[in-house]
Protein backbone atom coordinates (compact mmCIF):
# COMPACT_ATOMS: atom_id res chain seq x y z
CA UNK A 1 0.00 0.00 0.00
CA UNK A 2 1.33 3.63 -1.10
CA UNK A 3 0.28 6.16 -2.64
CA UNK A 4 -0.50 10.09 -2.01
CA UNK A 5 -4.18 10.65 -2.69
CA UNK A 6 -6.48 8.42 -0.06
CA UNK A 7 -6.65 5.14 1.62
CA UNK A 8 -7.32 2.38 -0.97
CA UNK A 9 -4.85 -0.50 -1.22
CA UNK A 10 -2.20 0.61 -2.48
CA UNK A 11 -2.47 4.69 -0.64
CA UNK A 12 -0.43 4.62 2.11
CA UNK A 13 1.78 7.37 2.73
CA UNK A 14 1.82 10.93 1.36
CA UNK A 15 -2.13 11.93 2.30
CA UNK A 16 -2.49 8.71 4.37
CA UNK A 17 -0.56 8.24 7.20
CA UNK A 18 -0.66 4.59 8.85
CA UNK A 19 0.86 3.63 12.08
CA UNK A 20 1.05 -0.07 12.54
CA UNK A 21 1.18 -0.99 15.98
CA UNK A 22 -1.13 -3.60 17.96
CA UNK A 23 -3.96 -2.12 15.87
CA UNK A 24 -3.62 -0.26 12.75
CA UNK A 25 -4.60 3.34 12.82
CA UNK A 26 -5.89 5.49 10.21
CA UNK A 27 -5.23 9.14 10.13
CA UNK A 28 -6.66 10.61 6.78
CA UNK A 29 -5.03 13.87 7.01
CA UNK A 30 -6.22 15.17 3.58
CA UNK A 31 -7.31 14.64 0.45
CA UNK A 32 -4.60 15.84 -1.55
CA UNK A 33 -0.88 17.60 -0.61
CA UNK A 34 0.26 17.74 -3.68
CA UNK A 35 3.10 16.02 -2.85
CA UNK A 36 2.79 13.28 -6.12
CA UNK A 37 2.46 16.07 -8.65
CA UNK A 38 6.05 14.97 -9.66
CA UNK A 39 4.89 11.51 -10.65
CA UNK A 40 6.30 9.57 -7.22
CA UNK A 41 4.44 8.20 -4.53
CA UNK A 42 5.05 7.43 -1.09
CA UNK A 43 6.06 3.87 0.58
CA UNK A 44 5.48 2.94 4.17
CA UNK A 45 8.78 3.84 5.47
CA UNK A 46 8.58 7.44 4.01
CA UNK A 47 10.39 6.90 1.08
CA UNK A 48 9.29 7.95 -2.15
CA UNK A 49 9.39 5.79 -5.82
CA UNK A 50 8.18 6.62 -9.26
CA UNK A 51 4.19 5.88 -10.14
CA UNK A 52 5.37 3.89 -12.52
CA UNK A 53 7.91 1.38 -10.48
CA UNK A 54 6.80 -2.58 -10.84
CA UNK A 55 5.83 -2.47 -7.03
CA UNK A 56 3.49 -0.07 -7.52
CA UNK A 57 1.71 -1.52 -10.31
CA UNK A 58 1.07 -4.26 -8.59
CA UNK A 59 -0.35 -2.32 -5.57
CA UNK A 60 -2.69 -0.98 -8.00
CA UNK A 61 -3.30 -4.05 -9.12
CA UNK A 62 -4.47 -5.60 -5.69
CA UNK A 63 -6.45 -2.67 -5.59
CA UNK A 64 -8.49 -3.20 -8.53
CA UNK A 65 -8.78 -7.33 -7.31
CA UNK A 66 -10.18 -5.54 -4.07
CA UNK A 67 -12.80 -3.06 -5.97
CA UNK A 68 -13.86 -5.98 -8.50
CA UNK A 69 -14.41 -8.13 -5.01
CA UNK A 70 -16.31 -5.17 -3.84
CA UNK A 71 -18.71 -5.23 -6.72
CA UNK A 72 -19.02 -9.24 -7.07
CA UNK A 73 -19.51 -9.12 -3.37
CA UNK A 74 -22.49 -6.92 -3.68
CA UNK A 75 -24.45 -9.30 -6.11
CA UNK A 76 -24.39 -11.72 -3.64
CA UNK A 77 -25.92 -9.38 -0.54
CA UNK A 78 -29.47 -10.46 0.00
CA UNK A 79 -32.13 -8.25 2.04
CA UNK A 80 -31.84 -10.38 4.95
CA UNK A 81 -28.21 -8.92 5.28
CA UNK A 82 -24.91 -10.50 4.84
CA UNK A 83 -24.67 -14.27 4.35
CA UNK A 84 -22.10 -16.42 5.60
CA UNK A 85 -20.34 -16.54 1.75
CA UNK A 86 -20.11 -12.46 1.89
CA UNK A 87 -18.84 -12.42 5.54
CA UNK A 88 -16.06 -14.76 3.86
CA UNK A 89 -15.10 -12.32 0.85
CA UNK A 90 -15.22 -9.68 3.30
CA UNK A 91 -12.49 -11.52 5.35
CA UNK A 92 -10.59 -11.30 2.06
CA UNK A 93 -11.16 -7.50 1.43
CA UNK A 94 -9.44 -7.19 4.39
CA UNK A 95 -6.54 -9.25 3.61
CA UNK A 96 -6.16 -7.62 0.21
CA UNK A 97 -6.06 -4.63 2.28
CA UNK A 98 -2.87 -6.21 4.41
CA UNK A 99 -1.27 -7.50 1.63
CA UNK A 100 -1.10 -3.83 -0.07
CA UNK A 101 0.61 -2.58 2.99
CA UNK A 102 2.53 -5.44 2.74
CA UNK A 103 3.93 -4.75 -1.19
CA UNK A 104 4.16 -0.95 0.25
CA UNK A 105 6.85 -1.87 2.96
CA UNK A 106 10.46 -1.96 1.72
CA UNK A 107 12.83 -4.91 3.18
CA UNK A 108 13.62 -7.99 3.14
CA UNK A 109 12.74 -9.57 6.44
CA UNK A 110 9.40 -10.26 6.11
CA UNK A 111 8.41 -11.36 9.95
CA UNK A 112 5.96 -9.44 10.92
CA UNK A 113 6.09 -6.94 14.23
CA UNK A 114 4.92 -4.13 15.59
CA UNK A 115 5.60 -1.56 12.78
CA UNK A 116 5.26 -4.13 9.65
CA UNK A 117 1.91 -5.79 8.49
CA UNK A 118 2.98 -8.56 6.73
CA UNK A 119 0.97 -11.49 5.16
CA UNK A 120 1.08 -14.51 7.25
CA UNK A 121 1.08 -18.12 6.56
CA UNK A 122 -1.98 -18.91 8.36
CA UNK A 123 -3.79 -16.48 6.16
CA UNK A 124 -2.79 -18.68 2.99
CA UNK A 125 -3.76 -21.44 4.85
CA UNK A 126 -7.39 -20.26 5.28
CA UNK A 127 -8.02 -19.76 1.76
CA UNK A 128 -6.67 -23.38 1.27
CA UNK A 129 -9.44 -24.50 3.64
CA UNK A 130 -11.74 -22.46 1.64
CA UNK A 131 -11.18 -23.81 -1.68
CA UNK A 132 -11.09 -27.48 -0.25
CA UNK A 133 -13.93 -27.44 1.42
CA UNK A 134 -16.11 -25.55 -1.54
CA UNK A 135 -14.20 -27.69 -3.92
CA UNK A 136 -16.00 -31.11 -1.65
CA UNK A 137 -19.50 -29.73 -2.45
CA UNK A 138 -19.12 -29.40 -6.57
CA UNK A 139 -18.91 -32.58 -8.81
CA UNK A 140 -15.43 -32.95 -10.58
CA UNK A 141 -14.66 -31.04 -13.95
CA UNK A 142 -15.71 -32.33 -17.32
CA UNK A 143 -14.54 -29.96 -19.32
CA UNK A 144 -12.91 -26.04 -18.86
CA UNK A 145 -16.05 -23.66 -18.11
CA UNK A 146 -17.01 -20.11 -19.68
CA UNK A 147 -17.11 -16.99 -17.27
CA UNK A 148 -20.76 -16.55 -16.70
CA UNK A 149 -23.44 -18.70 -16.06
CA UNK A 150 -25.46 -16.09 -13.76
CA UNK A 151 -24.86 -12.93 -13.03
CA UNK A 152 -23.12 -13.07 -9.57
CA UNK A 153 -20.63 -15.92 -11.24
CA UNK A 154 -20.11 -13.59 -14.01
CA UNK A 155 -18.93 -10.57 -11.67
CA UNK A 156 -16.99 -13.27 -9.67
CA UNK A 157 -15.36 -14.48 -12.60
CA UNK A 158 -14.56 -11.08 -13.48
CA UNK A 159 -13.08 -10.24 -9.96
CA UNK A 160 -10.80 -13.68 -10.57
CA UNK A 161 -9.17 -12.73 -13.89
CA UNK A 162 -8.36 -9.00 -12.70
CA UNK A 163 -6.49 -11.26 -9.09
CA UNK A 164 -4.79 -13.46 -11.63
CA UNK A 165 -3.18 -10.15 -13.70
CA UNK A 166 -2.37 -8.95 -9.92
CA UNK A 167 -0.69 -11.55 -9.56
CA UNK A 168 1.51 -11.58 -12.68
CA UNK A 169 2.13 -7.80 -11.73
CA UNK A 170 3.11 -9.00 -8.17
CA UNK A 171 5.91 -11.78 -9.97
CA UNK A 172 7.14 -9.29 -12.04
CA UNK A 173 7.27 -6.18 -9.29
CA UNK A 174 9.19 -9.44 -7.24
CA UNK A 175 12.05 -9.42 -9.82
CA UNK A 176 12.65 -6.17 -9.08
CA UNK A 177 12.41 -5.63 -5.58
CA UNK A 178 11.94 -8.01 -2.52
CA UNK A 179 8.49 -9.61 -2.23
CA UNK A 180 6.93 -11.86 0.54
CA UNK A 181 6.75 -15.13 -0.28
CA UNK A 182 3.30 -15.19 1.21
CA UNK A 183 2.02 -12.42 -0.46
CA UNK A 184 2.59 -14.23 -3.55
CA UNK A 185 0.98 -17.71 -2.48
CA UNK A 186 -1.72 -15.41 -1.10
CA UNK A 187 -2.99 -14.16 -4.73
CA UNK A 188 -2.18 -17.30 -6.39
CA UNK A 189 -4.67 -19.49 -4.28
CA UNK A 190 -7.41 -16.46 -4.67
CA UNK A 191 -7.54 -17.14 -8.19
CA UNK A 192 -8.05 -20.62 -7.44
CA UNK A 193 -10.84 -19.59 -4.70
CA UNK A 194 -12.54 -17.03 -6.71
CA UNK A 195 -12.75 -20.07 -9.47
CA UNK A 196 -14.12 -22.25 -7.17
CA UNK A 197 -16.93 -20.08 -5.39
CA UNK A 198 -17.73 -19.59 -9.23
CA UNK A 199 -18.39 -22.91 -9.81
CA UNK A 200 -20.17 -22.99 -6.61
CA UNK A 201 -22.10 -19.80 -7.48
CA UNK A 202 -23.80 -21.50 -10.42
CA UNK A 203 -24.48 -24.86 -8.74
CA UNK A 204 -27.63 -23.19 -7.75
CA UNK A 205 -28.14 -21.01 -10.50
CA UNK A 206 -28.57 -23.56 -12.88
CA UNK A 207 -25.23 -24.49 -13.67
CA UNK A 208 -21.40 -23.72 -15.38
CA UNK A 209 -21.23 -22.82 -18.93
CA UNK A 210 -19.09 -26.03 -20.76
CA UNK A 211 -16.34 -25.23 -23.02
CA UNK A 212 -17.34 -26.86 -26.38
CA UNK A 213 -13.86 -26.85 -28.23
CA UNK A 214 -14.00 -26.35 -31.73
CA UNK A 215 -17.92 -26.21 -31.82
CA UNK A 216 -18.14 -23.02 -34.41
CA UNK A 217 -15.81 -23.99 -36.54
Amino acid sequence: MAGDHNCAPGHIGGRCRIAISLAIVVKLNKIYTRTGDDGTTGLVDGSRVSKTASRLHAIGEIDETNSALGVAIQSLVTDEGETLLVRELRRIQNDLFDLGADVATPGESFEPSAMELRIVSSQVEWLEAAIDNANAQLPPLSSFILPGGSWPAAQMHMARAISRRAERALVAASLDVAINPQALHYMNRLSDYLFTLCRLINATRGGDILWEPGASR
